[in-house]
């Protein structure tokens, strides 16, 4: 059996999952803002239950719901929050986005949103349908996950999310069509010379200025620049 990967406050069992603890959802674990003091907060397309237990460890919201539709991965993140010292705060649901939208956006508001959602197309699909699932775009599309954002986000509300860099532009464009605004947008890149990999993206219902940066995580293999320390030093056990 896989070993669990041990955080400083936490550990995920992830022998279940098809996507595993990966820096995606570490960095928006760490990223998204917290600025707005949320009281309820919503991870869409849980896995694991990293992303809620990060902001669980790091914020004081009473209600953190994360929402998952693999069965096995469902499991696992209820077993996850159940061996946190958060247990009383997080709750999982099993079921797609479209149903949770549908069920709870007339009673239930949340202060912040997050995802790492599903983002490989078609040409990428492998053997495995489990992994296919969790990775595949087909499972959950971009304009259902901001339509149903945005109805399910508070007045002051914020999105975050983190997709390829490549999809940066479409994904805004979208996220306009639904009336939610970027606020803030940091670039990823792996090391200094390599090309943007990924987009950490707030979104909001006003419009106001885009504050943009960019994030550099190595210098080289495993020599990690300061900003990335900083911004992760709170859960690896070795920052």
């Amino acid at each position: 059996m896989p070993m669990a990967f041990q955080f400083k406050q936490f550990s995920i069992e992830q022998d279940k999952c098809a996507m595993k603890v990966g820096t995606d959802g570490v960095l928006l674990g760490a990223w998204a803002t917290l600025e707005n003091n949320p009281y309820s907060i919503l991870d869409v397309g849980s896995g694991t239950g990293l992303i809620a237990l990060m902001l669980a460890q790091r914020s004081y919201a009473e209600q953190i719901d994360a929402l998952e539709i693999d069965e096995d991965a469902y499991e696992q993140c209820v077993e996850n929050f159940e061996n946190s010292s958060w247990s009383d705060r997080l709750f999982c649901y099993h079921a797609s986005f479209q149903e949770f939208v549908e069920e709870m956006y007339e009673e239930e508001k949340y202060d912040l949103i997050v995802s790492n959602p599903p983002f490989y197309t078609a040409h990428y699909k492998s053997e495995n349908e489990q992994r296919d699932l969790a990775r595949f775009e087909d499972a959950l599309p971009f304009d259902h996950l901001l339509h149903g954002s945005s109805l399910l986000l508070s007045e002051n509300g914020v999105f975050c999310v983190i997709i390829p860099y490549s999809e940066e532009k479409n994904f805004i464009s979208i996220a306009t069509h639904f009336e939610l605004f970027p606020s803030k947008i940091t670039r990823v890149k792996g090391t200094p010379t390599s090309e943007i990999k990924r987009s950490l993206i707030a979104f909001s219902k006003n419009q106001t200025k885009t504050y943009t940066d960019e994030l550099v995580i190595e210098t080289a293999r495993h020599q990690y620049t300061e900003e990335y320390k900083i911004l992760t030093q709170d859960f690896y056990l070795k920052m």
